[in-house]
């Protein structure tokens, strides 16, 4: 999907130092006299991030589609190589030989990718894809795959938290104005619907993505008219099949009754009155009183529509308050992720091969939360007939007894003393699935709908402690006991 929105190559689209280190890869082989493309380390990466977004109890996998896209049409251009051939070092001198760039231009992915599915409902330290091949290729897509997960699956979160406080209400997605730059725009929109909203404004995800578009008129057309009746009169007249009056432009009480007007004179000619749309003051008495006037008007059936800086929090206060709106039009809030504005993942090494052997990886830290797990990682879901357990993350390089004949035994990895078992027989489903093998893709994404009605059935499996906004119940995660303790010892060998 975006290449559709860019048309020129997306290959430069990572950190230099991701560049720098593929070329110190490839010069140390050189140097070996070995042949780089057969000769090169395998190596594999974890995509994961650290800590749920806005305080909440889950976040919602996205942006595995332009994955897809962006390493199916991965290759450096002829233009993008007499770029690189620009850039020198400290000395003034070329940056990179003419020979990395003469491998750079035939360069061909050969790499596996696993990820968990788009509209899964993932947690900390869960890796949402796993990158396995020739290091340097892994390390060339480090950043471009975190730009592309990390900020779609804030985005489908913050929508999913819209939506279990929208309930069964209409949500729409009207932020492009105010989104950062036309990606960010693009980017939101397609997020937003994945994660629950209903439609949203922008012309262009709607076309490129097949998202419902929505929309009808601002305070500049009642403006641009003598009268606010004539302008809703008027903009009846032209589109008499799509009327949502926005009646906050002068009083927003005086609007209603004028928007009531002209829904009478839309009935006479077999029309009706859609909706009218509040959009400042005090939301919760204004849309209460406009239900009155409606009501008492007999238009029962228009919906009364609300937007100015909604998020989750507001909606929920407002319906706390007996607010009689029917339709939430988020913008601001939800495109831009106001409240956290960073996913904050990160893409971890974990193994390297050696002579037919891996030799695993970690990073350690002062910090518990940001030491690395090493391993092939696999994410198995335990789950019975009330909904998700809980997920054990596992290697499936070394764990022999993970099969559904044999009891497993999970480990916190932040506290060893909580532990949790599994019998044999437990229900459970693996996450992470192949997307490419050999750099060939193996995995077709289900279309947009498909993926955002998988949202709704993921939220469903969740225990509503885990969902509520305040103080969410922390979901079990935790190590198979094997990785535990292969972490243990890969620890107390690195602190020595």
């Amino acid at each position: 999907m975006i290449n559709k929105l860019y048309d020129t190559s997306l290959s430069l689209l990572t950190d230099l130092y991701q560049v720098t280190m593929a070329y110190g890869y490839w010069k140390a082989q050189k140097a070996r006299q070995e042949d780089a493309h057969q000769t090169e380390k395998e190596a594999v990466f974890n995509l994961y991030f650290r800590k749920n977004p806005f305080g909440g109890g889950f976040t919602v996998a996205c942006g595995l589609s332009n994955v897809i896209g962006f390493i199916n049409n991965f290759g450096f251009t002829e233009k993008d190589l007499t770029y690189l051939q620009t850039l020198t070092g400290s000395d003034d001198k070329p940056l990179f030989d003419a020979g990395f760039i003469d491998y750079l231009a035939t360069l061909k992915l050969t790499i596996d990718i696993d990820a968990i599915p788009e509209g899964t409902v993932v947690f900390p330290n869960e890796p949402l894809v796993r990158v396995r091949g020739p290091i340097l290729q892994c390390q060339l897509l480090e950043t471009p795959l975190l730009t592309l997960i990390n900020f779609e699956s804030l985005i489908a979160t913050k929508a999913a938290r819209l939506r279990l406080v929208a309930g069964t209400d209409t949500l729409l997605e009207f932020g492009l104005r105010r989104a950062q730059g036309v990606d960010g725009g693009m980017t939101a929109s397609r997020a937003a619907y994945i994660g629950g909203c209903d439609a949203t404004s922008n012309v262009l995800a709607g076309k490129l993505y097949d998202i419902p578009v929505r929309g009808t008129h601002a305070h500049s057309w009642v403006m641009s008219f003598d009268s606010e009746q004539e302008a809703f009169d008027t903009y009846a007249e032209m589109m008499p099949n799509n009327v949502t009056l926005l009646v906050d432009t002068y009083d927003t009480l005086t609007g209603v009754r004028h928007a009531i007007e002209t829904g009478r004179k839309l009935e006479k000619q077999g029309h009706k009155l859609g909706g009218i749309r509040l959009d400042s003051g005090d939301l919760a008495y204004l849309s209460i009183e406009a239900r009155k006037l409606l009501d008492n008007a007999g238009f029962t059936d228009t919906v009364i529509v609300a937007s100015n800086d909604l998020d989750e929090t507001i909606i929920n206060s407002l319906k706390q308050q007996g607010a009689r709106i029917d339709v939430w039009g988020v913008g601001t809030k939800l495109v831009t992720a106001y409240d956290q504005p960073a996913l904050g993942g990160v893409y971890k090494l974990a193994a390297i091969k050696n002579d037919e052997q891996w030799d695993y990886k970690m990073k350690l830290s002062e910090q518990a939360i940001k030491i690395s797990t090493p391993g092939i990682q696999q994410v198995r879901r335990f789950s019975d007939e009330r909904g998700f357990l809980a997920d054990m993350i596992f290697d499936e390089d070394r764990s022999t007894d993970q099969t559904n004949d044999t009891a497993a035994t999970m480990i916190d990895p932040l506290d060893f003393t909580k532990r949790r078992r599994f019998e044999a027989g437990q229900a459970f489903t693996d996450l992470l699935i192949p997307v490419f093998r050999s750099g060939r893709q193996v995995y077709d994404c289900p279309d947009i709908h498909t993926t955002r009605k998988r949202v709704g059935e993921q939220l469903a499996g969740l225990h509503a402690g885990v969902k509520r906004f305040v103080n969410p119940h922390t979901y079990p995660v935790g190590l198979e006991k094997g990785l535990h303790e292969l972490k243990t010892e890969l620890i107390l060998k690195l602190r020595a």
